[in-house]
């Protein structure tokens, strides 16, 4: 089944207006899957070129312009999958746009490496999007039905293949994180078969919600802080793990150092500790939660370009709000609760930011607060 993204749209805008459109996101969150849809309303006018593919990648590697004109042919609107895989990518793309009119759309499972590709050659030249495992926008169109199948999106997330065919859902999942889900991160690195990684993100994902110590993380896989935020920025760069940082006006009581981790999607993080107990068994309800609605809230201001900044606050007397959002100086506070109960924000927070609006988001209302973005 076909479930509508919110960025096609913004997409289509930006066809056909001199710039390469770049979409990230994780191997198989559906990047080839809205490529070909946009590919299916100009189908003659269309080529699609897996970057997986040795032969592909050959044909766009070292190439003059002219080598690169003649093999896309008369085509207008060019497909390059897993740009990410061609070496100089970067390059290649500015020779076919500066020779050409042709209309390019280019996906990659890695940030750090197709970024770092195109980043200096497409200068103000490139749009980027990403995509995300489904939202639960995309999926459901009433509450009714989205709290329906609350439990199973905690328990096994929003990734095409496990909503397509549920039945199938664990091994699905253990079969994505065991085989695609930092596998380009590996390769770019050198790191193969490295065994760091699976340990790093077991420990990660035991600590959802809670600030994260790199001393720690350190000690408990043998390794020094620097090689841990090396790591941590490999796993954040291939779409496994996002950050959050801690809000501060510089304070003296105001935590400004450390960092909350998040995965993207519960079911990896589920896989990875391998528990896909349901909710009455388990005792990390509350940070499945708050993992949930943070990931959500963030991938829909992401969709709908909503560029705000996320963080939490904590102070060193241990008061706190889970989830922040700040945009042109406004500043909006958010707890996350399970459970549906009366809270007041911490007197420090607002003794010192009396204009920012605070809620507290949970069964009842999450419906609305992952639908609206501040516009």
């Amino acid at each position: 089944m076909y479930y509508s993204r919110i960025i096609e749209p913004e997409i289509k805008k930006q066809l056909f207006k001199n710039r390469i459109i770049i979409i990230y996101g994780a191997r198989r969150v559906g990047k080839t899957t809205l490529v070909k849809k946009i590919m299916s309303e100009v189908p003659q006018q269309s080529v699609y070129l897996n970057c997986d593919e040795p032969d592909v990648r050959q044909a766009l590697t070292n190439k003059t312009s002219t080598e690169l004109i003649n093999y896309l042919g008369n085509k207008t609107l060019v497909i390059i999958d897993e740009a990410q895989r061609v070496r100089n990518i970067g390059l290649t793309l500015k020779l076919i746009s500066d020779n050409s009119s042709k209309q390019i759309i280019t996906t990659g499972s890695s940030s750090f490496d197709l970024s770092n590709q195109i980043k200096e050659p497409l200068t103000g030249r490139a749009r980027e999007f990403y995509l995300a495992p489904l939202l639960l926008s995309e999926l459901h169109q009433e509450p009714q039905a989205a709290q329906r199948l609350l439990h199973v999106r905690l328990r096994f997330g929003t990734y095409p293949e496990v909503v397509n065919m549920p039945e199938e859902a664990q091994e699905t999942l253990r079969h994505l994180y065991q085989n695609y889900l930092y596998k380009d991160a590996l390769e770019y690195q050198g790191l193969r078969n490295n065994e760091l990684i699976p340990r790093l993100l077991e420990a990660l994902a035991l600590q959802i919600g809670s600030q994260v110590s790199y001393t720690e993380l350190g000690s408990l896989l043998g390794i020094d802080q620097k090689t841990v935020r090396t790591y941590l920025r490999l796993l954040e760069l291939s779409f496994v793990i996002f950050t959050l940082r801690p809000f501060s006006r510089n304070l003296r009581k105001e935590i400004s150092k450390s960092r909350k981790i998040y995965f993207w999607d519960l079911g990896i993080r589920n896989a990875i500790i391998n528990n896909f107990n349901p909710l009455n068994l388990r005792n990390d309800i509350g940070a499945l939660w708050e993992n949930f609605v943070i990931a959500e809230r963030i991938k829909l201001n992401q969709a709908q370009r909503q560029f705000s900044n996320s963080f939490f606050w904590r102070t060193w007397t241990k008061q706190e709000i889970d989830y922040l959002e700040e945009k042109e100086g406004k500043l909006w506070a958010y707890e996350i609760k399970w459970q549906k109960f009366q809270k007041t924000p911490p007197k420090l927070w607002l003794d010192t930011y009396p204009q920012a609006s605070f809620q507290v988001i949970n069964q009842e209302n999450y419906w609305s607060f992952l639908q609206t973005t501040h516009v």
